[in-house]
């Protein structure tokens, strides 16, 4: 018996996906709920697992399609025993003799051997496959060794002397490019600045660090403190917090934080759900997860679903000032900086204190400037006197 493998529903706004990599060949047999196939939605890299224990019979989406929701990206066979049947022994066989001949063939007018995914993508990149080091026993050159081989050549394409280099974009960059440019395009953005003393939160930090490691096992970070303020402020200034739709105005009784994470695919933004809910150290806890699960492209969509504001921090690549793009359909992002020790004034005194430049991006549709002001200089005042988020009064 025959049932069809399915693209599963993958969060509301996504209608297609990308096979990146079938983890099964055809005839290859699989318990229930293991993983058959890799696929690449605009947001997250998920596995199809199996409904059911048997083999892969066909396969109707190959390596590099996109395939929308819903769509049959192979067919299963019920039927699975410990031994393939005469049949598929026998179709198995023959796929592989096709394979060697097709190899055969390949050498005449290729000089490398190599995979119809990874021609593809040495095609679209200008590679040489002869230059594609193999990592199969065979020498022949499959889909990841050319992969491998152009994330190496983007390092050393200069000393390569090669001036140009097209790459295809990949499926979340082309919708964080969207996506961004919409956000342009639609909403009446604005930025406003200020800066942040950060002297009290860092002798905290630096008071209470080992303390604090030692009860929640992680390091008391600058997030945490970052996070407790914006929570705050928006509960002071709803408008922030809120989001526009159709001709109506949804404000939000929840406070669920998006805090944006550098992967090397692009940007995600994992949600901290109800972080008004929140210790100190569940945030920090929390964060360091969802940034994990990010770099290691395992987020799921309820982590990446549901946010009401956001929180970029560019501080840590170095950067002293931006204006940072609202997530949309969010009316509100803040914007962290690097913190850098400069002359201020303080009681009519010079004095060397570390500082730390903020900007609050926000939709002037639905945000007033004396809302959009008030909200940042309130984040500033929580974090220059840190003791209302600590006390929680």
């Amino acid at each position: 018996m025959s049932t069809e493998l399915i693209v599963p529903t993958l969060g509301e706004s996504i209608t297609e996906a990308t096979v990146s990599k079938w983890l099964k060949d055809i005839g290859d047999n699989f318990e229930a709920d293991e993983p058959l196939v890799e696929i690449e939605t605009d947001k997250i890299t998920v596995e199809v697992p199996a409904p059911h224990a048997g083999s892969l019979k066909e396969i109707k989406v190959s390596e590099g399609t996109d395939v929308e929701i819903g769509g049959i990206l192979g067919i299963l066979d019920e039927s699975k025993g410990k031994t393939p049947s005469p049949k598929k022994t026998e179709n198995k066989e023959e796929k592989i003799k096709e394979e060697v001949k097709a190899v055969k063939v390949e050498t005449k007018s290729s000089p490398a051997k190599s995979s119809p995914s990874a021609r593809k993508i040495a095609e679209e990149n200008n590679i040489k496959l002869e230059n594609v080091i193999s990592s199969r026993s065979d020498g022949r050159i499959n889909k990841e060794d050319v992969v491998s081989h152009l994330s190496s050549s983007n390092k050393t394409s200069t000393n390569k002397g090669e001036r140009e280099e097209v790459v295809k974009m990949s499926k979340i960059r082309q919708t964080i490019s969207k996506r961004l440019k919409e956000a342009q395009n639609t909403a009446a953005l604005l930025t406003t600045f200020n800066e942040i003393d950060m002297s009290k939160v860092m002798e905290i930090r630096k008071s209470k660090n080992q303390e604090f490691q030692s009860r929640y096992e992680v390091k008391l970070g600058f997030m945490s403190f970052f996070v407790k303020a914006v929570v705050k402020s928006l509960q002071e200034y709803p408008a922030v917090n809120a989001e526009i739709k159709d001709e109506n105005i949804i404000y939000k009784n929840h406070f669920d934080i998006g805090i944006a994470v550098g992967t090397e695919k692009g940007l995600v933004v994992p949600i901290l759900k109800d972080a008004d809910k929140l210790s100190f150290g569940e945030i920090e806890t929390k964060i360091i997860d969802l940034s994990t699960k990010a770099k290691d492209g395992t987020l799921t969509m309820d982590d990446l679903t549901g946010g009401t504001f956001t929180i970029s921090n560019g501080g840590v690549y170095g950067s002293m000032l931006s204006t940072p793009i609202i997530n949309r359909p969010q009316s509100g992002i803040l914007g962290m900086h690097n913190i850098q020790k400069r002359a201020v004034v303080v009681n009519d005194e010079i004095v060397i204190r570390p500082m730390m430049y903020v900007a609050l991006s926000y939709d002037h549709r639905i945000i007033d400037g004396k809302e959009s002001v008030g909200f940042l200089v309130k984040v500033k005042e929580l974090l220059e006197d840190p003791s209302e988020l600590v006390l929680g009064i």
